[in-house]
């Protein structure tokens, strides 16, 4: 089974004191982006997005489509307990044989460039102008391993020294501040 996985549990305190997640883009959630993404690429076979902070407002705003959620308990801990959260849940269902991990505060990031992970061996990442981003493949190895993760490092050293894509020679923008969504919602306008 190939899935995706959602991290969007975390507080975005930097972005002020309202969910970031929440916030507007064209019209819709910024993390419903992120979610229609995922759940665009058929060869997903599930979808779940891991919520944390802020979670029963999230729930009754952000359109899921066919994305199970699951809230994290300890998604003040770091992103580890986000993803091993995810995991524990895609597992729970059956045998993965992959994992394409994306980022809720990343609206920009298209079904396109995540297809073009699916069929990637576990390990690859997605690489902006040689910078690291998501999507992340996550295979067995890497499932096994994420039960030993601590803090907010995620996976990344599970997939150092891995398969690289290169997706452009600029990073696809995560949404910290309202200055970044600002500038997002700006390069949507000098498209148009």
């Amino acid at each position: 089974m190939i899935c995706g996985l959602v991290l969007a549990a975390g507080a975005g305190t930097r972005f002020g004191e309202r969910s970031k997640l929440l916030a507007e883009l064209e019209g819709r959630p910024l993390l419903e982006h992120a979610v229609a993404a995922q759940c665009a690429v058929t060869e997903l076979e599930k979808v779940v997005v891991v919520l944390g902070a802020a979670a029963e407002e999230i729930l009754g705003r952000v359109d899921f489509q066919r994305a199970a959620t699951v809230v994290c308990s300890r998604w003040q801990e770091g992103q580890a307990y986000s993803l091993r959260c995810g995991v524990e849940h895609l597992t729970s269902a059956g045998e993965v044989s992959r994992v394409i991990v994306t980022l809720g505060d990343q609206p920009r990031v298209s079904p396109e460039l995540i297809a073009r992970f699916v069929g990637e061996p576990p390990g690859t990442r997605a690489v902006y102008g040689g910078v690291p981003g998501h999507p992340v493949v996550l295979g067995p190895v890497q499932l096994r391993a994420i039960g030993g993760l601590r803090g907010d490092l995620g996976a990344r050293g599970l997939v150092q020294g891995g398969a690289t894509i290169e997706c452009g020679s600029s990073a696809v923008r995560d949404v910290d501040t309202p200055e970044d969504l600002e500038a997002i919602r700006h390069e949507a306008r000098a498209v148009i």
